[in-house]
């Protein structure tokens, strides 16, 4: 078996949820869409299932694998759906429906319900991306409020910047949020897990923890005191070990030169694991407990480490992001965030530690 691993640690992840549900002294959802950021949504929702208080992924798909797996807690659809023949699986399925464009209110109003239902209504407060605009918002819930078969409504909206400290647009999204739905009567969510970290001023009844939940700081660079652990470790072992000359280059393009005689080892990790292309220059690696430093381009199936200790050579255990090494800090070298490599990593074999 290839050797490649990512180590889930279910009480990081539980551990993490508890802190932040706490921080936030409200309603808290755990965001497990892209399959729980590439951590495994089932296994993540299992861990979580008695401490939170509802999940989030993106459509219906996502949903229905954690139904279909015995997850009876709430689940909200932060896409909302594609299609008025999707609104037959939530009313079965007991799902709640983000309600973003005019087209979604339409096909809920021409669905037949056979059960009470919760909706969100999302509005859009600047980031221009899903939302209804204020001037629509009272038109929209007006439907929603007179509708037989709705239970209850949740007013939310997104920040765009909130891991941007220095800009003020996270408090003017807060203000078009608050002036827009004062009046509803309905709860309301805005948090993400930056609004739970970074802006407690504006908290409100639901947050949706997303990225912190797996214990990473949505702002890498900003030094802050919070209690989060990294719940994935990614590991992989040296497969084979080369000797390179003084002068001598290595993998494509030969963007590295050997400035002295050394050995290289081969690890079962690549770009197509979610390991980043670009700036790999710049990344390390723990061989055997030891910070050693990639070197030449990665490749789509592997990459090359330098071995600067005798004992290292195949089988060596390798830690690419995890206890030693975060990957925020990675991503941050390849100009991304940590979201994405995460999301990439779709062919190492995920182990489960509760």
């Amino acid at each position: 078996m290839r050797p490649l691993k990512a180590y889930i640690y279910l009480s990081h992840l539980v551990n993490n949820f508890i802190y932040l549900k706490q921080k936030h002294k409200g309603v808290s959802l755990a965001v497990l869409k892209a399959d729980a950021y590439g951590h495994g949504a089932i296994r993540c929702a299992q861990a979580l299932q008695e401490y939170a208080d509802g999940f989030a992924v993106a459509f219906l798909e996502e949903a229905l694998e954690l139904r279909n797996h015995g997850i009876t807690n709430p689940i909200i659809l932060l896409e909302g759906v594609f299609s008025q023949t999707e609104y037959k699986a939530v009313d079965h399925y007991q799902l709640t429906p983000v309600i973003h464009h005019l087209q979604q209110v339409e096909w809920f109003l021409n669905h037949i319900w056979h059960n009470q239902i919760d909706v969100w209504i999302k509005l859009d407060t600047g980031m221009r991306r899903a939302g209804f605009m204020p001037m629509e918002f009272d038109n929209v819930l007006t439907k929603f409020k007179n509708h037989s078969r709705v239970n209850s409504i949740v007013d939310m909206t997104h920040f765009s910047s909130a891991d941007e400290l220095q800009s003020n647009f996270t408090r003017q999204q807060l203000d078009r949020f608050i002036t827009t739905t004062h009046a509803s009567g309905n709860l309301k969510s805005i948090c993400n897990s930056s609004g739970v970290l970074y802006h407690p001023y504006a908290y409100q009844d639901i947050a949706r923890i997303g990225i912190a939940l797996y214990g990473l700081n949505p702002i890498p660079n900003i030094p802050k005191d919070i209690h989060l652990k990294p719940v994935m470790h990614l590991h992989s072992e040296v497969f084979s070990v080369r000797e390179l000359k003084k002068g001598e280059s290595i993998g494509y393009g030969g963007i590295f030169t050997a400035p002295y005689d050394m050995r290289v080892g081969l690890v079962a990790c690549g770009y197509a694991d979610g390991y980043p292309r670009v700036s790999s220059q710049d990344n390390f690696v723990w061989i055997d407990g030891v910070q050693s430093r990639v070197v030449g381009r990665v490749s789509m199936d592997m990459l090359s480490v330098e071995l600067n200790r005798e004992s290292q050579g195949i089988g060596s255990e390798v830690e690419l992001w995890g206890e030693h090494i975060s990957v925020s800090d990675i991503a941050s070298k390849a100009n991304t965030i940590s979201h994405e490599l995460l999301c990439h990593l779709k062919r190492a074999h995920k182990i489960y530690i509760e």
